[in-house]
């Protein structure tokens, strides 16, 4: 039987499995190309499909093909967004920079970053694509058929090499459940997929109709504009006043749910990577220990060096037990700013459809059209980079507050210094107090005796006008020497302040941390702000229904009404071609206004050549 050392030995021995993700990863492109290729191919241009034009090569069936509407998507929003968790793994290696296909000089680092982003989206683009395509009985196949691949290559990989070197046992599980999960919902998905648009096929089910142009929830919030507001507003709970009150009349585009549900999966497996570093640089320190505690040993413990390594030992321990400590709170810190980033989204883009732009800083209230468009690129991206580098340095400054916190009150304590703690503690807040009480009643002097009485007992406080003005001169002389030495504890404090907070909100990309005239150097607000501003002009509820009506009222003056209605029901029956219902309009006004036939432009085609000259012989007849 081997000993737990041993055990221990083997669990971090290098696995050298079957399975090389990173060479996985290149040999993917292969079937993502071909699927792309797939859906190009039965993908139409939008005008050739309008036109019925079937004159140009493979009838106009290579087409773009997208992976999803970054702006108007409604539905299918969680699909979406367990489609970008299922990326997390291969994000956070472009994360860490470990992630080099090609090998370059320094300088052309960023080059190889983003030929390696290009190269992870082209692998998970055909989970978008087929999510996003219209014929979904083959995009359903293609799509379980390459999240089938990914599920397998995922399995065997972890059945070959389930433990790690820094965590132990079941080191890769913790790495790779979230994809597998995320991948097993995209199986489950394209079957459901897969089933539906069969039984549509066989003709079991009633096709569904197209995405419409106005989402039902934008309809809603137009009608809840159009209606009187209700005498009394109904009593909420303490949960809606105070952290989120659900809105029927609002939906999060599927951008913000995959960035969230991305965001999410990206910040656990930081803190596992975290982790692990912690776990090597924990048994670093070990190996540091024993080599102290061996000097210790090696002079009997009579070193002059000895009370300063005893010291060093209780800051390795005092540091690895706060940074172990303050893991849970600075990670439900920065969950808790994945949530209020959405709320503040949903805020500020209801704002900026009723026409209010005073909550943003003066020189971002109408940015540039190209600056927002690129922040819509930008935004996804940089909110995860946000969230995990704004969670480390939250780890740090946490860690630190927990260092000062032990060294202060804990460890005195320990050492039987409790006496000289409460003395200090005492004398401290004393301290503040005495200042803290001088700047109070400075301002009450000053309410009391230098301002004028009221000048109607409506008003809340005194007018600004000056009152015993020789005993407020001289107040100001003697007052001006003490508040030299009280700036310098005031500016001290702001610094403080400013550190701590500008730290603590790093994270938060809805927020400057700039001060006010230096906003446009927060890289981040801007990209939210220009986010705001595109989904702001491009889904504002009161002008989609706007556009609605007039496509409507357009499609009623270009069709007769028998026309109109029996292609609104067409879905039923056969469909009928743009061309052929166009050519069937010109015979029947051609037969009922015979004049008209002699003042058509003629073509060179001979069958339209004949078509005219039968319309001339039945009008003469």
């Amino acid at each position: 039987m081997t000993s737990s050392d041993e055990r221990t030995r083997q669990l971090n021995g290098t696995c050298a499995g079957s399975v090389d993700m990173e060479l996985f990863l290149h040999y993917s492109l292969i079937p993502s190309l071909c699927i792309i290729l797939v859906l190009s191919f039965l993908q139409r241009w939008e005008h050739c499909r309008q036109r019925d034009d079937t004159s140009l090569l493979l009838e106009n069936r290579l087409g773009i093909v997208i992976p999803l509407d970054f702006l108007g998507t409604f539905s299918n929003r969680w699909s979406y967004g367990i489609a970008f968790g299922a990326t997390a793994n291969k994000v956070m290696f472009l994360f860490s920079e470990g992630y080099q296909p090609l090998q370059v000089p320094q300088w052309a680092q960023a080059f190889v970053l983003l030929v390696g982003g290009i190269e992870v989206g082209l692998s998970h683009f055909p989970f978008f694509a087929c999510l996003s395509s219209e014929f979904q009985l083959i995009s359903s196949i293609l799509g379980f058929s390459y999240s089938l691949i990914w599920f397998a290559v995922t399995i065997l990989h972890i059945t070959q090499c389930p433990h790690g070197p820094f965590l132990g046992r079941y080191e890769t599980v913790m790495f790779y459940w979230p994809s597998l999960l995320c991948l097993s919902f995209l199986l489950g998905r394209f079957l459901h997929m897969f089933v539906k648009s069969l039984r549509v096929h066989l003709g079991w089910e009633l096709q569904m109709e197209e995405k419409p142009f106005l989402e039902v929830h934008q309809a809603e919030h137009v009608k809840q504009l159009l209606r009187k507001p209700p005498l009394q507003e109904k009593k909420k709970s303490w949960f809606q006043t105070r952290i989120y009150e659900w809105d029927p009349c609002f939906q999060f585009p599927s951008r913000m749910i995959g960035t969230t549900t991305l965001a999410f999966i990206c910040l656990y497996l930081f803190i596992d990577i975290e982790f692990c570093v912690f776990m090597y640089v924990r048994e670093e320190l070990d190996v540091f220990k024993g080599e102290l505690e061996s000097y210790i040993a090696s002079v009997n413990k009579t070193g002059p060096l000895t009370p300063v390594i005893l010291r060093v030992k209780e800051l390795i321990n005092v540091s690895k037990g706060v940074w172990v400590a303050t893991i849970l709170p600075a990670s439900l810190t920065c969950v808790s700013y994945l949530f209020h980033v959405l709320a503040c989204y949903r805020k500020h883009i209801k704002r900026l459809w009723a026409g209010n732009r005073h909550f943003l800083p003066l020189k971002f209230q109408n940015p540039s059209s190209s600056g927002s468009v690129v922040a819509i690129a930008r935004y996804s991206g940089w909110q995860i980079a946000y969230i995990l580098w704004g969670y480390l340095i939250i780890h740090v400054v946490q860690s630190l507050f927990g260092m000062a916190i032990m060294y202060s009150l804990v460890l005195p304590v320990i050492h039987n210094q409790s006496l000289g703690v409460l003395q200090g503690l005492g004398i401290g807040i004393l301290t503040i107090s005495i200042v803290l009480g001088l700047m109070i009643l400075q301002v009450w002097i000053a309410a009391s005796f230098f301002l004028q009485p009221k000048m109607g007992p409506a008003d809340q406080q005194k007018p600004l006008a000056l009152n015993n003005r020789k005993a407020f001169h001289n107040f100001s002389y003697f007052l001006f020497f003490y508040n030299v030495l009280l700036g310098l504890g005031a500016c001290l404090s702001r610094l403080l302040i400013s550190c701590t907070l500008g730290t603590w909100l790093v994270a938060r990309i809805d927020r400057t941390i700039m001060q006010n005239g230096y906003e446009g150097a927060d890289m981040g607000f801007r990209a939210w702000v220009g986010m705001l501003f595109v989904d702001h002009y491009h889904t504002n509820p009161v002008l989609v229904s706007f556009c609605h009506i007039l496509m409507i009222g357009h499609r009623e003056r270009k069709l007769p009404q028998a026309i109109k209605h029996g292609y609104l029901n067409q879905s039923a029956g056969p469909r009928t071609s743009a061309r052929s219902r166009t050519r069937w309009l010109l015979l029947q006004t051609l037969i009922n206004n015979p004049s008209l036939v002699t003042l058509r432009k003629p073509k060179a085609d001979h069958g339209s050549q004949e078509f005219t000259q039968i319309l001339l012989t039945c009008s003469e007849s």
